[in-house]
């Protein structure tokens, strides 16, 4: 019964604060008037269609643009990290993931905000460039700066989910390769990366989420200047005041965040193996 009542409390935590805004985010895309009268509202396709307009299609195309050369790049540098801490004792192992997620536990507004410190004109980087003789560099407002506050923000993401995974291989496997003649790079190829494929798709999954739909990162960083989609929608649904249009391209970003969960579990091989999958 003590079950039966935690999954009746789930559910009901679910349909309140899951389905129903869900529902009405698809209701108004697909309406216009005034969404405090729901009875007043008409069907249209008005909201759809005007995204499609190439100023907007600009917008998202930047999004996606940025998001996957964010994603590209943690993986770069998540994946090396992951595999020398799976690779060290669990002491040091643990120590080592404390000291990663240490920067989580700050609120995330200000963790953006720092680099701001760090990269403006009069920041910390430029004061050492001055120090050296040089003149000051452009360092922030432009697609570099947004670019490295969703890694900075989002590597953490990409990192634990491969290190779920690469900590579960067998080290049997490993040494199998090993007395088989296969040198490092060959033991890599063979059997680490491909086992390690689940924790790949998952981690560009969680970062790829974020920083498609990013609002934040872009106005600190980009100094207003940046519109991308999340900063569209936000401005739809805080300044503009058109929930309709914004609830569309809210439903629009959806779609291509589950697209994009869609094409990496093709691409996950190993989804039945234990750890770091998402789905």
């Amino acid at each position: 019964m003590k079950n039966k009542g935690l999954s009746y409390l789930y559910i009901f935590w679910m349909i309140m604060f899951t389905i129903i805004p869900l529902l009405l985010i698809l209701l108004f895309s697909f309406t216009s008037g005034d969404i405090q009268n729901i009875t007043e509202l008409k069907f249209t396709l008005t909201n759809y269609k005007r995204f499609f307009d190439p100023v907007y299609i600009k917008i998202l195309l930047k999004s996606i643009n940025l998001a996957l050369r964010s994603t590209v790049i943690c993986l770069i540098l998540g994946y090396p990290i992951a595999l020398i801490i799976s690779r060290e004792n669990i002491k040091k192992r643990n120590a080592m993931i404390l000291l990663f997620v240490l920067p989580m536990w700050m609120n995330f507004l200000l963790r953006t905000y720092a680099w701001r410190a760090i990269l403006g004109k009069n920041g910390f980087i430029n004061y050492i460039i001055q120090m050296l003789g040089f003149s000051s560099a452009n360092l922030i407002y432009n697609d570099g700066a947004v670019i490295l506050g969703m890694i900075y923000n989002f590597l953490p993401f990409m990192v634990l989910p491969i290190y779920s995974v690469l900590i579960k291989i067998d080290n049997n496997l490993i040494e199998a390769a090993e007395d088989l003649g296969a040198n490092k790079l060959k033991t890599f190829l063979g059997v680490t990366f491909p086992l390690s494929v689940s924790g790949i798709m998952s981690g560009v999954t969680m970062v790829f989420m974020p920083a498609v739909s990013t609002f934040v990162i872009s106005r600190l960083l980009g100094g207003g200047q940046y519109m991308l989609i999340g900063n569209l929608i936000e401005q739809q649904f805080l300044w503009v005041g058109d929930w309709n249009f914004g609830s569309a391209i809210s439903i629009i970003m959806m779609l291509i965040i589950l697209l994009s969960m869609g094409l990496t579990a093709v691409f996950d091989k190993n989804k039945d193996k234990e750890g770091g999958s998402l789905w």
